[in-house]
């Protein structure tokens, strides 16, 4: 080949991987789907790959947590707040041809709240009485009664919209409306999605999008370093990120999330029945030093299950400041004053795994042993959030506004409480804004008292991007990637 020609072809090489660059995305994630149905799992994996992206809801969250209009272009709300109607947008389709009509809302809503539903949130559709197709443009929704909350639980991913036509294979083969449509999945290794060139509404400026499946944080660093990913959602080795700042070729964007990070408890099983064994391990543990030692420095330190963003959170971590001392004091109270035995099962992200560590050694301070078991993901539905068959765990709870999780005795912490479960009732009967925040102040207050869980920080997210990615949300209102309005910059 002479020089001529090899100039040539490398100009064309160069010129198809900046089209390739410009008009792709390659997003590293650590937790891999267990499968693909938003409606039937906890998974936020699933989520952070779908939401948006590819399966949409009546109404949904923007960047800010905002509820904005979704497959719904309005609605209208009854005078006694039990009757909603929307008005879906007309023209919309699935993405395999089909008319997404009121007969797919009816469909999904009765689905979702169905007595043998396997949605992981039954409860943000309890209060629906009747869904009902008035036209093909116009749904009816019937309360029980009233819910302040209902347009926010309609923006959940596991409200999302399906077609009749396709439920069956939804767990591998997703069929959607949203801007992006379904192409592959190498399990182990990536998802690819393509753009849905029939969208309804704006149409994405990405061609594809591929989410990468690296769950390990050093593997995390080499990936984004060779370029090999363009942008890595939640990265896992804070520690790196001075080292990312520092080089041209990318950004760093470090937002607040919902996720509320605990050291949860198994309220039925032995010593934690005993709220003074409950009370011990939240004074046995140095939020601080877990922070630093875990996050490098990044979260917030929390005393209930609560966003400190929130205009209504109340600063209750003085009710479990850390005093090792007290701790040994309540064990001793307790009938345990050389500690005992327990399992801490530990799923995959890093916060949970490296926080595990920092928090056996403080417990092993106040004399209480634990048995690491470190799970993959599905491991951990199954055994803990399934089975209830753990004692102690660490994990992120990264949904919205979700302290009414502590109302449902049969959640896997399993903690029942009639007074706590009366006074979520309220609220979500509630709909002035100064009784509700009255309503949520007390929430945060029982549970912090009652010592449910051990509350640790609000999870940051650091995201790393390489420069001239455009539109990557910074925070994490849901469990969402949501590449619907990313682009290069030209």
């Amino acid at each position: 080949m002479n020089v001529k020609t090899l100039t040539s072809a490398i100009a064309l090489t160069l010129a198809a991987g900046a089209t390739q660059a410009e008009t792709g995305l390659i997003v590293g994630i650590q937790l891999e789907p267990p499968h693909l149905d938003p409606t039937s799992a906890a998974a936020g994996a699933i989520d952070q790959v779908l939401y948006s992206n590819v399966f949409e809801g009546l109404t949904r969250f923007g960047p800010d947590g905002s509820v904005n209009p979704g497959l719904a272009e309005s609605w209208e709300i009854s005078e006694d707040g039990l009757t909603y109607t929307f008005k879906l947008h007309e023209g919309v389709t699935f993405h395999d041809g089909t008319t997404m009509d009121a007969d797919d809302v009816v469909f999904s809503l009765d689905r979702a709240r169905a007595e043998d539903s396997a949605n992981a949130q039954k409860a943000l559709f309890a209060e629906i009485k009747t869904v009902e197709a008035v036209d093909p443009s116009t749904v009816r929704v019937t309360l029980s009664s009233a819910n302040g909350s209902f347009l926010f639980n309609m923006a959940w991913g596991d409200a999302v919209i399906v077609a009749t036509e396709s439920i069956e294979d939804i767990k591998t083969m997703p069929i959607g409306t949203g801007a992006f449509k379904f192409s592959n999945w190498v399990q182990g290794d990536q998802i690819e999605l393509v753009r849905n060139e029939n969208y309804w509404g704006t149409p994405a400026s990405l061609e594809s999008a591929t989410f990468k499946f690296i769950s390990d944080p050093t593997a995390a660093f080499a990936a984004m370093m060779a370029e090999d990913v363009d942008v890595f959602y939640s990265y896992p080795a804070p520690e790196n990120l001075p080292q990312f700042e520092a080089d041209p070729r990318f950004e760093v964007l470090v937002g607040s999330s919902e996720g509320e990070t605990i050291l949860s408890t198994n309220n039925l099983m032995e010593p934690f029945t005993d709220i003074r064994v409950r009370k011990a391990l939240a004074h046995a543990i140095d939020r601080q030093a877990i922070i630093d030692g875990a996050m490098f420095g990044l979260g917030t330190p929390i005393g209930t299950h609560f966003a400190p963003h929130n205009p209504d959170y109340v600063d209750l971590t003085a009710n479990s400041q850390y005093d090792p001392e007290l701790a040994k004091s309540l064990l001793a109270e307790a009938g345990y004053p050389d500690g005992f035995t327990t399992t801490l099962k530990l799923p995959p992200p890093s916060y949970a795994r490296r926080g595990g560590e920092i928090i056996a050694s403080q417990l092993r301070a106040v004399g209480i042993q634990t048995e690491i078991s470190n799970l993959e993901w599905a491991q951990w539905l199954e055994q803990v959030f399934r089975g209830k068959d753990f004692g102690l765990t660490i994990v992120s709870h990264t949904e919205p506004f979700d302290i009414g999780i502590y109302a449902r005795p049969d959640y896997y912490f399993q903690y029942d409480n009639p007074d706590f479960q009366k006074l979520i009732a309220d609220l979500t009967a509630e709909t002035d804004p100064a009784k509700r925040s009255e309503l949520i102040a007390m929430a945060q207050t029982i549970i912090s008292n009652d010592y449910v869980n051990v509350y640790l920080f609000q999870l940051a997210v650091p995201t790393v991007v390489k420069a001239g990615v455009q539109g990557i949300w910074p925070d994490a209102p849901t469990q969402a990637i949501d590449l619907t309005v990313v682009s290069w910059s030209k």
